[in-house]
């Protein structure tokens, strides 16, 4: 299975996803999103993970998402609002999920980032983990491990000084990715249960990342993270 790594950008561009990306349909948000880097910056250390699983929420038709039901609450109204933001809500009275808005400002929709290969501050990941592994490949493990809870629900992924933030990494071609249906739908009706809204780097892709993050794994100072230069 062939990577391709994002060419650097151009002077005066940044590698980081613009709201502009974020206002694209829903679908094709989660899609590009795999391949993409995760980044936290904690106290000016760097924290970051290649996304490999995300799912697409849309609007309140969709009974899966949360807009489905009663419409806007206190707690799905980051939902509503700009696109490039993140929604972070707990769930089963133990686990944060993060999602990000997508599509228009007014309409509920989101990504859930499932899952992501720890790349800068993997040590530092693991510990918060209790040495489990894996470390980051479901929604929980992935806040859990870079820390995210009620804290940076609504926080703006795409704000110049943003401190958790996306940007262009990877690109896995078509044949590396599985499509699907959600995950945890137990009690949601057809279509929406089954609908393929579910979007995977399969094995062979993730494999293929694992090879080149180690290839190009950047020093780390001996607490596991990169600092900021």
């Amino acid at each position: 299975m062939r990577i391709f790594q994002t060419g650097s950008p151009s002077p005066g561009h940044s590698r980081r996803f613009p709201r502009s990306f974020f206002s694209q349909p829903t679908l094709s948000v989660a899609r590009r999103l795999l391949g993409a880097r995760l980044v936290k910056i904690e106290r000016g250390r760097t924290l970051s993970g290649i996304i490999v699983e995300t799912e697409a929420y849309i609007g309140r038709e969709d009974l899966g998402c949360h807009a489905s039901r009663g419409g806007l609450t206190p707690r799905n109204a980051v939902m509503f609002g700009p696109p490039g933001r993140a929604y972070v809500y707990f769930t089963y009275g133990m686990h944060w999920m993060l999602n990000i808005v997508a599509q228009a400002e007014g309409f509920p929709a989101a990504v859930l980032v499932r899952a992501m290969i720890p790349a800068e501050g993997r040590e530092v990941m693991r510990r918060r983990r209790g040495g489990r592994a894996p470390i980051a490949l479901g929604p929980a493990m992935l806040c859990q491990a870079l820390k995210l809870d009620r804290r940076w629900n609504g926080h703006d992924l795409c704000e110049i000084n943003s401190q958790l933030y996306l940007e262009r990494a990877f690109r896995i071609p078509d044949a590396g990715v599985t499509i699907g249906p959600r995950v945890g739908l137990y009690t949601v009706p057809e279509p929406w249960k089954s609908i393929p809204w579910r979007f995977r780097a399969a094995p062979e892709a993730i494999q293929a990342l694992e090879r080149l993050l180690k290839e190009r794994a950047v020093r780390q100072t001996p607490d596991g993270y990169r600092r900021r230069e």
